[in-house]
């Protein structure tokens, strides 16, 4: 009688920007654990991610996160069958705090290290839902980094549709939050202040919108703000409908080029991951703006919209399925196009033989 193939467990970490994470993923069981330590206090002071403290803070934090992951798993290391790391794009030096640990604990324990892309993760990360996207469909990568509208025809088969040429959704957030003088991590602060906003206070532009294609910009957002603010006093009320008026700009441009990227695709199913798909208001407008043209959007829950490990636990474990490995050399890239992944492959047009078990 054959024996039954044993189910594959990675241990994933990541640690490309200001987030420690460890997380425990089988393929039959689901997730089993997921740790995260963020660093936003650490940070706070300086209005922003300092590299050098960041790389220092994931040096303390990483191990102890691992050791907690595993305990919470019920795994020991004999137990895993690989263990995948983010080893880009991000902060070179955080980077590579991870990626030489994750590479050190896989030869010690003589099991496959995979080296994940970041954005992968991300685009991934729906995957671990009960009710995964179907293949192909259209992903909006929305974050502090990227804004990127992407077809996603199956894992490693990307095929990027437009960009931002300037600042991230996420960065023009942060930016105009700190003209308002709200606190660090500006965007959370930003969208909680704009729900008191009067709507249509203000219309700040939506930048390429009166044009064809797919591309965006949001450099110019910032601009008009501080256009707006000069020689007024700074009322909590004046902060709460100016942060109304910049999230209508920022939600309404994004949801108009999503929608033109399923038309131009001729998908119906939108995914919408990164740390700004956590937008109550964009996830509102994209599900009711999708939904009337017949569609529909799936997204990560919350934890899982900013960087954490379970979806680089995903992204390693699907890889790790498909015999991929790297060698011993330690290679974090602070850029790695999307593009040049290779394909994994899959039996159907669907994200269900792909899909992780919702545990």
């Amino acid at each position: 009688m054959a024996k039954a193939k044993k189910a594959l467990r990675v241990l994933a970490l990541e640690s490309s920007c200001d987030e420690s994470a460890a997380a425990v993923l089988d393929e039959s069981e689901g997730l089993l654990a997921h740790e995260l330590y963020s660093q936003v206090e650490l940070h706070r002071t300086y209005g922003g991610v300092v590299p050098e403290l960041a790389s220092r803070d994931h040096v303390r934090r990483l191990l102890p996160l691992v050791r907690r992951a595993l305990e919470r798993a019920g795994t020991a290391p004999q137990g895993l069958a690989g263990v995948a790391f983010t080893a880009g794009p991000g902060l070179i030096g955080a980077l590579l705090t991870g990626a030489a640990l994750a590479r050190s604990l896989a030869y010690a324990w003589q099991v496959p290290a995979v080296a994940v892309h970041h954005l992968e993760g991300h685009l991934l990360a729906p995957l671990l839902e009960p009710e995964p996207p179907p293949f192909p469909h259209v992903a909006l990568l929305v974050s502090g980094g990227h804004t990127q509208l992407i077809e996603v025809s199956g894992i490693g088969r990307y095929r990027t549709l437009g960009d931002t040429r300037d600042d991230a959704a996420g960065e023009a957030f942060d930016k105009t939050a700190k003209l308002l003088g709200l606190p660090y991590p500006g965007g959370p602060e930003l969208a909680r202040l704009a729900q008191t906003g009067t709507p249509g206070a203000f219309r700040f532009p939506r930048p390429m919108l009166d044009r064809p294609g797919l591309e965006l910009s949001f450099s110019g957002l910032k601009t008009a703000v501080l256009h707006s603010l000069r020689g007024r006093e700074l009322t909590p009320q004046l902060r709460a409908d100016v942060a109304r008026g910049v999230e209508e700009a920022i939600v309404g441009t994004l949801s108009a080029k999503a929608v033109r990227a399923l038309e131009a695709t001729g998908l119906d199913a939108l995914v919408v991951s990164g740390g700004v798909s956590a937008n109550q208001r964009l996830r509102a407008a994209l599900t009711e703006t999708v939904g009337r043209r017949g569609g529909r959007v799936y997204y990560p829950r919350i934890e899982f919209c900013t960087d954490n490990a379970a979806m680089i636990a995903v992204a390693g474990l699907a890889r790790l399925r498909a015999g991929e490995h790297d060698g011993l050399a330690i290679q974090p890239r602070a850029q790695w196009p999307l593009e040049t992944l290779t394909a994994v492959p899959f039996q159907h047009d669907s994200a269900a033989e792909a899909a992780i078990p919702h545990a």
